[in-house]
């Protein structure tokens, strides 16, 4: 969420981020909008203040006059302190009130785009950071795709997985499986060795974790609901890792926290059709190693690059190839100020797969969190977060069947078989 002290200062900047991220023309209004609440709920504020000034001004002198035997002085100020109780909880009222509508105006806010970030509407138009310079694996003309190679070496199921709960719910088996886990292991020991701290987090989060990382209210529809006791299935283990500094004033010292999870995550993934969300490229239920950095905010943007140098050498270790995207305004989260997208490339399929997003939030997510530091002057500010996957499976794993099929079997990557305990699915 923006801080309405960011929009005052730069709202030349705030408009032309939000243009930049194609925001409707016609709701552009809200900027100002939401400075007018600010000066209204300022102007309550102060008549509020005045109100209880005058009020403990009025209540010592009511006592001495009392004890002087001015009873009838202190009576007409008993009057006037009656009165400007009244008034005090109707500022207080109007206050709450005008508070509400600015912060329901400030979650409609997307974060506004780093400088870096380009122009453009859809997938298309984001920028090539790093392409790939090596030839790209090539197959034999009957090479399969990875949901036929899952039924050839029954690796996945994803028939079982409707029987068992619905569509876009795989059911791992055997070396497969074997192969889910080795994935997870792998990521989370490189994560650690990266300095990182590991976290088991609840796969459900209630109302309040998942407004203060964004995803309430812009992903509402796209999470699952547990009505009965008001939580979510967390799309992400973001979610769960980062608010366990919500709330939180740290010491300068701290930081930077790097934290990593492993979780399942859930998403409905509503109007997602047609033949490239076969088999694992999409999917409702994925396993995840996130990353997770809370750091100063001097050097997000370092941290940024060491996030993706760590996400690279992780598909350098896959023997993967892939490229980076830097997203184009109309592409990004409602929350990122700047987001790299990772693809690795799915040579049966033709075509690039995306296997993670890292991304600085700068203090759009902190504000919500209330997460702050303080610094050397014992000055309190806002801190900056960032997150990337680290990575999705998914995905991950059809790239690997698919490029690394042979007419023997499925070649593990060397980093991979001392997790895996064989070198071949067969």
């Amino acid at each position: 969420m923006l801080q309405v002290s960011f929009i005052r200062t730069r709202k030349e900047q705030v408009i032309e981020g939000l243009k930049k991220r194609n925001f409707p023309e016609k709701d552009l209004q809200i900027v100002e909008d939401i400075l007018q609440l600010d000066d209204a709920r300022k102007q309550v504020q102060a008549e509020l203040d005045q109100a209880l000034a005058e009020r403990n001004t009025l209540s010592k002198e009511i006592g001495d006059l009392m004890k002087q035997g001015q009873r009838e002085a202190a009576e007409t100020r008993k009057s006037r302190v009656a009165t400007l109780k009244d008034a005090a909880a109707m500022h207080e009222e109007r206050k709450k009130q005008l508070e509400n509508q600015l912060e329901e105006l400030l979650l409609r806010l997307p974060n506004i785009p780093h400088e870096s970030v380009p122009f453009g509407k859809t997938p298309d138009d984001n920028e090539v950071y790093k392409d790939w310079s090596k030839p790209l694996p090539q197959l034999p003309p009957d090479a399969l795709p990875h949901w036929e190679l899952a039924t050839k070496y029954r690796i996945f199921d994803l028939e079982l997985g409707v029987k068992l709960t619905g569509a876009g719910f795989p059911v791992y088996r055997g070396q497969g499986a074997k192969l889910e886990r080795a994935l997870i292991s792998f990521f989370l020991d490189e994560a650690t060795s990266a300095g990182y701290e590991e976290i088991i987090p609840p796969l459900l989060v209630n109302e309040d974790s998942a407004r203060a990382t964004g995803q309430l209210p812009d992903k509402e529809g796209q999470m699952y609901f547990v009505e009965r006791d008001n939580l979510y299935l967390i799309p992400t283990a973001e979610v769960p890792v980062t608010n366990i500094y919500r709330d939180e004033i740290l010491n300068e010292s701290e930081l930077p926290i790097r934290l990593t999870g492993y979780t399942p995550c859930f998403r409905r993934e509503a109007g997602s059709y047609g033949a490239h969300v076969r088999g694992l490229n999409r999917v409702h239920q994925f396993d995840k190693v996130e990353i997770v950095r809370i750091e100063h905010p001097d050097r997000s943007y370092e941290a940024l690059y060491e996030m993706l140098a760590h996400v690279e050498s992780l598909l350098d270790k896959l023997e993967l190839p892939y490229r980076i995207l830097r997203l184009c305004g109309g592409d990004m989260g409602f929350t990122s100020a700047l987001t790299f997208d990772f693809e690795v490339w799915s040579a049966a399929q033709q075509r690039w797969l995306e296997v993670s997003s890292v991304s600085n939030f700068e203090t759009f997510q902190t504000n919500r969190l209330k997460l702050r530091f303080r610094d050397a002057d014992k000055k309190i500010q806002l801190a900056h977060t960032l997150n990337g996957s680290a990575l999705a499976l998914a995905r991950i794993v059809a790239a690997l069947l698919e490029n690394n099929q042979t007419p023997m079997g499925v070649v593990i990557p060397k980093a991979l078989q001392p997790y895996t305990g064989f070198e071949m699915i067969v």
